[in-house]
């Protein structure tokens, strides 16, 4: 451990164990896939080794994550490395390039709008923050004052959003020529996933991935993330949005051009009848529709020419994402599904095309031919499973909760279900009388996660009759500010108790982080289990072809990992104490029982409120006054 830049003075057992498993995995040139419980130390455990094995071999070590607070823990156990071992240790903290842009109203664009919109303004030479970063050829001397204070501090990217507004330099490039000398880049999957900007990225700070280290936080994340990164669409909204961009500049042959291809669209929508909502597209069914129209070729370099003008005008082009689809479309086959839906916008209906990507394991694989691996997470089970999507030969680890396992009951309640076809206002009234019998018996903060927010509503209409605790509803699309301002809320009400009601598929079931007497209890409402969407099905379908574990992979998995994610809110380190409930029957089915943490010691009860009462008694050092228990069923 000599060589180990450790933050801390001690180090656990467990973690120590998990230091010596990455850095024999790095020495010997193979890929590691963690699965390591919240409570080990994962950040510092993986970066220690990292950083040993990257300046032996002059390496730079990647830490991707795709939470903002992530970047505050890695700066700050970089800080706390740099002061115990008097060290200089450089560390530069990207985030997406859009939040990173002083500009006004970038905001709303999306990551492929925003793009165009600065590369537009840079050619154009309207960005001052950007044209103030040179000085007849040189960094300027406002560049230089910044980057001396990023060279002297570990910084995060909101301090030096607030540097470089005062000097008007730009915080991206800034942070690139920073990057260049850096030990430790912090930035998010798409900084390395997505070709464009990766190739972008790596060419301005002079590194090469045959030369990098890559953390890779919260994998389990990173399949999905991928495929989304590898997806394409256009809609009825987005073409009759393009086709008035090329009327507003003039160019009235290639409005008529999208006019067609709009038309196209609607045309192809007849394969949906009346009884479909969604359905397969062959490749040919729609190209054969554009070539109809005109040569793709010059359609895609007519509509890169009107969205280039466009750019120069506007923060974003819908037409320049067109001739982008266009060009797509007639890729791979195989590990791609090209599907057409239907919506409805204000009641009329509107269609998207998309091809979507099922299968991640070709990009990875070509980023794991050059740089090295770390995949970790608190939920990355069956690893097998992973290592199988991602499509690498990894060392596969998997490592036990650290907690006293008396600080934490697990209770499954098999009396309710949100499964499909049991939906109605009669289980919705019971889920909340359940609910609500469980929270009261809970001394303090609970929060409640449940499959979908439509659910959720529906239950809390009944909740709301039985329980009288304050409750903070997650709202979907709510600002990071909202956000943070909704927990702030909540802690508030630690010694009273407040109810926080949200979504498995929102952004506090696996975002944050209440640790101590801020939250108690944790209730996992129903399986996010919906009747498979084509997207879905084809997903299945693929994995059995690949695997013969189609339904495994594709479906139930990626569920469970929801709810274990949600219900580890509630024990963050080994002092926490507190109840994790999960709610419906077929939390009691072996096929999804055996998904479950066994190191949580898992009860099957239909009383869970005489447990709980128990449970609280016995952890405040208070006699038990729950009674006799009754026999679960």
């Amino acid at each position: 451990m000599h060589d180990i830049l450790f933050p801390h003075s001690k180090v656990r057992e467990t973690q120590l164990q998990l230091i010596q498993d990455i850095k024999e995995a790095l020495e010997k040139r193979e890929h590691i896939l963690i699965h390591a419980p919240t409570g080990i130390g994962k950040t510092a455990a993986a970066l220690a080794p990292a950083l040993a094995v990257a300046k032996k071999e002059n390496k730079t070590v990647f830490f991707l994550t795709n939470r903002h607070t992530q970047h505050k823990i890695v700066l700050e156990t970089v800080e706390k490395i740099k002061q115990r071992h008097s060290t200089r240790l450089k560390v530069a903290d990207f985030i997406g390039k859009k939040w990173m842009c002083l500009q006004s109203g970038v905001a709303d664009l999306s990551a492929a709008e925003f793009s165009e919109y600065c590369t537009s303004l840079v050619e154009r030479k309207d960005c001052e923050f950007y044209s103030n970063l040179k000085e007849k050829g040189k960094v300027s001397s406002s560049a230089k004052s910044v980057l001396k204070i990023l060279e002297t501090d570990t910084n995060d990217v909101e301090k030096v959003k607030e540097v470089c507004k005062v000097k008007k330099v730009c915080p991206y490039e800034i942070t690139a020529m920073h990057a260049q000398s850096s030990d430790i880049i912090i930035a998010d999957y798409f900084h390395i996933f997505n070709e464009n900007v990766r190739n972008n990225l790596l060419g301005k700070i002079g590194k090469d991935l045959t030369k990098a280290i890559i953390i890779i936080d919260e994998a389990h994340n990173l399949p999905a993330r991928i495929r989304d990164l590898l997806t394409i669409s256009i809609s009825s909204f987005s073409l009759e949005a393009a086709r008035k961009e090329c009327e507003s500049l003039g160019y009235k042959e290639i409005a008529e051009t999208v006019k067609e291809i709009g038309l196209a669209l609607e045309d192809l929508s007849k394969k949906l009848g009346l009884d479909k909502n969604e359905v397969l597209i062959k490749k040919g069914e729609w190209g054969d529709k554009i070539e109809k129209i005109g040569n793709k070729d010059q359609l895609v370099g007519d509509l890169d020419f009107v969205g280039e003008q466009t750019l120069e005008l506007k923060q974003k082009s819908f037409t320049k994402t067109l001739a982008e689809f266009l060009n797509t479309w007639g890729g791979e086959d195989e590990g791609f599904a090209r599907i057409l839906q239907r919506t409805y916008r204000k009641e009329r209906p509107q269609y998207t095309l998309t091809y979507r990507c099922l299968d991640p394991a070709p990009l990875l694989k070509k980023i794991a031919s050059q740089a090295m691996i770390i995949g970790i997470s608190g939920t990355l089970k069956p690893a097998k499973m992973y290592a199988d999507l991602l499509g690498i030969n990894a060392v596969i680890k998997e490592y036990k909760d650290p907690f006293p396992k008396k600080n934490r009951l697990s209770i499954v309640v098999p009396k309710t279900t949100t499964k499909y076809s049991m939906r109605n206002t009669k289980m919705y009234q019971e889920i909340g009388q359940l609910t609500s019998q469980i929270i009261k018996e809970i001394h303090g903060n609970c929060a409640v996660f449940f499959p979908s927010y439509q659910i959720r509503d529906d239950v809390y209409q009944e909740l709301t009759k039985h329980c009288h605790r304050t409750m903070l509803l997650e709202q979907q699309g709510m600002t990071k500010e909202e956000k943070e301002e909704l927990i702030e809320k909540f802690k508030g009400y630690r010694k009273i108790g407040a109810v926080l009601l949200g979504s498995n598929a929102g952004s506090y079931a696996e975002g944050i982080d209440l640790p101590g007497d801020l939250l108690k209890g944790v209730l996992i409402v129903g399986l996010p289990l919906g009747k498979p969407d084509l997207e879905t099905e084809q997903l299945i379908k693929y994995y059995d072809k690949r695997f013969k574990k189609g339904w495994e992979y594709g479906y139930t998995v990626p569920a469970i990992t929801k709810t274990i994610q949600a219900a580890g809110r509630c024990i963050r380190s080994k002092k926490d104490k507190g109840v994790v409930v999960f709610i419906d029957e077929r939390y009691a089915w072996q096929n999804y029982l055996k998904y479950l943490p066994k190191e949580w010691n898992i009860t099957i009860s239909k009383y869970p409120e005489v447990r709980i009462k128990r449970f609280f008694s016995e952890i405040s050092g208070l006699p038990a006054d729950a009674g006799n228990l009754k026999q679960d069923q």
